[in-house]
């Protein structure tokens, strides 16, 4: 297609001249409205009109191209609502109105703290809305508007930004309309990535067909203003347009009309960042400039690269992505472009072929970063009152969770209950690091006063106990996690950790919490960790306090989940009172906050041993793992529904791993016995639950993996041992003069005989799980009672019934009705002997 004005030739689908910028072809529409928004205001919803049955009307607070934007108050929530109405004159195109669904479908498919949040996509009176997350503060060009941005501001923005379109584009959509007037920055300086009424979704419709070129001129790239094809590259030099708005306070391609933007952006290069500001650092303009650069193929290929050198800059480092434009130099009379290609050409010679081994040797010195473990020591409690140890106990714990979630490939995190152990003691560094083999400690103090936390910490190197880092930081207790963000960042930053987009933003962006909801959770979690039936009950109370105060806090929901699949699990209470309430907790705790590693833990533990959906488990645990790969209890209980599930190699790398992390655990230690017992190597099974018991003597679920470990091993005398003491958990009188009466009469047979049949009418009444009779049984070799008490087991939903890989059920493990038994559980392929 030839330029009507300066006769350039350009592809048939242009639709401006690449060389002079010209609109192309017939029909075009004048690209300067492109960049209005609607003429004439059209306030077509009076206010305190109710919208669906269920939002009220309060005031307009927008208008643009793609609609209307009101304010509303959630008539059935109580909350505020921004509900976005396609604009009347719009209403009949067909296109117009899919483009706005694209937009809602987009945006609520995705879910990060940097993109607005869509609540409800929905229809009133034949015109489509969507009601969305009402977001108070200013647009980031409202913001400009008063002058430049602060560097250390407008980096923190662009990194927030650069976070959810992250995200957005990891889920295949590009946005396509980045500007600063569709970024909105909240009085808490969160940014929030808005109006996805251009996205382009992967595989969907295309929305050009009218070969319309979208989005706001300024801001769009040389591909877009062509009418290209375009991928995520174009919302990186979106970005970097907005970048340099927010550094100079103005726009780096202006012109008195859309036309001449639209030439600029084709062929010119932005005025120097460091001419417009003076004090801007020269990797800044790097930055800028690759954002900018006019091939895709010359930008930063990801968001993930762009926001990786503006974190990079923010922390005083040099950029790791961004290439400064170099100058044309000569060595020897030749372009050094050359010399250097033919450098690298010779060099890649000699490695291929190995000249005097110098692969070898450059290969050998290639190294990944080194893993770094590290143990966060028990917080000491500054304030003097024993009452507030459950605070600093914690913080602790909240330090090791924030720290184990960053950077997993090379930060171990060494959990709560092995480093507990040196609570008010004065264990030399050094012997710690060769106990928990950490090179790093933590030490530290948490004190509460009033609305306000303290933490003062120090990081030492285990290696000389030199100090690394050492900071106090205070804030309003509101802001506690925020705090425990900021040490962990300062702390990866001490560490030389490269962070990815995903940690930085969610250590950037900490939600402010209730005060007194965080700290019953705290003092709910303290209770909860000794499990006896009185320390549950405690832990029950504060939780539902804490929900009390703040009804949506997913934490508080989880640690209740945990307490009646805990309750239900040592037979506190019945399956059929304890396990809808752990689940109606653990799905409320996952709806509140899918980014909690706590949450996910509780619904997989209670799909694998309360509804036994033992398929649809495997990816909750999975997600539990992998938004904190150092959560030792969640790893230790993988392994078991591994096990289950017949896959013990994969289950013996998760709790080696759970063990390494927390060495000192007894819940843990058990873990890996049982493991070892499913798999049938006896002898470390029992050297593990030693370990356990020795760790807390009289730990029923120590005792629980001896009594299977030693019956295994026909060690019955030890068996009996165990057995003696473990049934002491049940409450019931006389149970050791029946042992005693039925070890006179038969033996050790006998005694398991006896005691089993005199669990049978307590088991009946539910204050003894049908399982452990049923092993009793079976230890006593009587099958036939053995089945029957397993499939009572089934019926009354004990939930140990997911281990009937357990060798001790290997004598009846051929009989029909087992058999019938493990397909009714989904096992049935999985009972390897």
């Amino acid at each position: 297609m030839e330029c009507p004005n300066c006769r350039a030739e350009n592809k048939e689908d242009s639709h401006f001249c690449r060389n002079c910028a010209t609109p192309l072809g017939k029909a075009r529409p004048d690209p300067a409205s492109l960049t209005k928004t609607l003429v004439t205001p059209l306030p077509v919803i009076s206010k305190d009109s109710l919208i669906a049955g269920k939002y009220r009307i309060l005031e307009e607070i927008g208008q643009g191209g793609m609609g209307i934007v009101y304010k509303a108050e959630d008539l059935k929530l109580k909350r505020c609502v921004a509900l976005k109405f396609l604009p009347p004159h719009l209403m009949d195109s067909p296109e117009l109105k899919e483009r706005f669904l694209i937009e809602a479908q987009a945006a609520a498919a995705l879910s990060h703290p940097n993109i607005c949040v869509i609540h409800e996509i929905g229809e009133s009176e034949e015109r489509p809305y969507i009601a969305m997350e009402y977001v108070e503060g200013e647009t980031l060009r409202e913001r400009v508007r008063k002058g430049p941005l602060e560097q250390e501001e407008a980096l923190n923005i662009a990194a927030q930004v650069a976070a959810g379109l992250g995200e957005a584009h990891h889920k295949g959509i590009v946005h396509r309309d980045i500007k600063s007037a569709n970024i909105m920055v909240t009085n808490k300086g969160q940014a929030k990535v808005m109006d996805f009424g251009l996205a382009k979704l992967q595989g969907g419709s295309s929305l050009t067909r009218s070969q319309t070129t979208l989005g706001t001129v300024a801001y769009m790239s040389p591909e877009q203003a062509r009418g290209g094809d375009l991928d995520h590259r174009t919302d990186i030099w979106s970005l970097g347009v907005v970048l340099y708005e927010m550094l100079a306070g103005k726009l780096p391609f202006r012109g008195d009309h859309d036309q001449a933007v639209i030439h600029s952006i084709l062929h010119e290069e932005p005025e120097s960042l460091k001419k417009a500001l003076p004090d801007a650092a020269p990797e800044l303009e790097q930055i800028v400039g690759q954002a900018l650069a006019k091939k895709p193929a010359d930008r930063y290929q990801t968001m993930e690269e762009l926001l990786g050198d503006l974190e990079a800059v923010a922390e005083g480092l040099k950029p790791l992505k961004a290439r400064p434009k170099p100058a044309v130099r000569k060595i020897l009379g030749i372009r050094t472009a050359y010399v250097y290609t033919t450098l690298t050409i010779v060099l890649a010679l000699l490695l291929g072929l190995n000249v005097g081994g110098l692969r070898n040797r450059l290969l050998g010195r290639a190294a990944t970063a080194p893993a770094i473990r590290l143990a966060v020591l028990p917080f000491e409690n500054l304030s003097g009152d024993p009452e507030q140890e459950y605070f600093s106990d914690g913080m602790t714990q909240e330090m090791i969770a924030q720290l184990g979630r960053l950077h997993p490939e090379t930060l171990s995190v060494i959990a709560r209950s092995s480093v507990m152990r040196y609570k008010k003691t004065n264990t030399p560094i050094d012997q710690i690091g060769r106990e928990l083999d950490v090179g790093y400690v933590l030490e530290g103090s948490a004190q509460r006063e009033g609305t306000r936390v303290r933490i003062q910490a120090e990081l030492i190197r285990v290696k000389g106990q030199s100090q690394v880092w050492a900071d106090s930081l205070e804030r309003e207790m509101s802001g506690v996690l925020a705090l425990q963000n900021e040490v962990s960042k300062r702390i990866a930053s001490a560490l030389a950790l490269k962070l990815l987009p995903a940690e930085q933003a969610r250590l950037a962006n900490a939600p402010t919490v209730n005060p007194e909801a965080y700290d019953a959770c705290l003092r709910g979690y303290h209770s909860y960790i000794f499990m006896t039936k009185a320390d549950l009950d405690t832990a029950e109370k504060y939780f539902q306090l804490a929900l009390a105060k703040d009804p949506n806090y997913a934490l508080a929901y989880a640690g209740l989940s945990l307490v009646w699949a805990c309750r239900q699990q040592i037979g506190y209470v019945p399956p059929a009172e304890a396990g809808p309430k752990a689940m109606e907790a653990a799905q409320k705790a996952v709806a509140l906050d899918g980014s909690s590693a706590e949450a996910h833990y509780a619904l997989a533990d209670i799909m694998t041993w309360t509804t036994w959906n033992l398929k649809d488990a495997d990816g909750e645990w999975k997600r539990s793992v992998e938004l904190n790969p150092n959560y030792a209890d969640s790893l230790a209980a993988y392994s078991h529904y591994l096990m289950i599930m017949g896959r013990p190699e994969e289950a013996m790398r998760q709790i080696e791993r759970a063990v390494k992390l927390d060495p000192y655990n007894v819940m843990v230690l058990t873990f890996y016995a049982v493991d070892l017992y499913m798999a049938r190597r006896y002898d470390e099974a029992v050297v593990q639950a030693l370990k356990a018991q020795e760790l807390q003597p009289g730990s029923p679920i120590a005792m629980m993996a001896l009594f299977f470990s030693y019956a295994a091993k026909g060690m019955e005398k030890e068996t009996l041992a165990v057995v003696r003491e473990y049934i002491k958990i049940y409450g019931i009188a006389d149970l050791d003069t029946a042992l005693d009466r039925g070890f006179k009469q038969g033996g050790f047979q006998g005694a398991m005989k006896t005691l089993a049949e005199k669990l049978v009418t307590p088991a009946n009444q539910g204050l003894v799980l049908p399982l452990d009779v049923s092993q009793y049984f079976l230890i006593a070799g009587d099958k036939k009672n053995g089945l029957e008490w397993i499939e009572r087991a089934y019926e009354m939903h004990d939930p140990s019934t997911p281990y009937l890989r357990f060798p001790i059920y290997d004598s009846i493990r051929s009989e029909p009705r087992f058999q019938a038994l493990l397909r009714r559980m989904g096992l049935q392929g999985n009972e390897k002997k």
